[in-house]
């Protein structure tokens, strides 16, 4: 008894190493990972994408709407 205590220590570190290896080589799910990260990247990017075109389009629009008290109308 005495020496399953005095290993405790040794096994438990070396069981913990063999499970960090384990994970190291596994690749279980690391194409769901991809996935989402580009999903991610892409959201990101239209959301950016929205927010600059939204301020230039908001812009040309103010400038459109403002132009039209100054049309006047043709007399032929």
């Amino acid at each position: 008894m005495r020496q399953r205590l005095h290993d405790f220590p040794l096994r438990a570190y070396l069981k913990f190493k063999d499970f960090a290896n384990g994970l190291k080589t596994n690749e279980e799910g690391l194409e769901v990972v991809q996935v989402v990260l580009i999903i991610l990247v892409g959201v990101l990017l239209v959301v950016a994408l929205w927010g600059a075109l939204s301020g230039w389009l908001g812009d040309l629009w103010s400038r459109i709407s403002g132009s039209g008290d100054s049309i006047q109308e043709i007399d032929f």
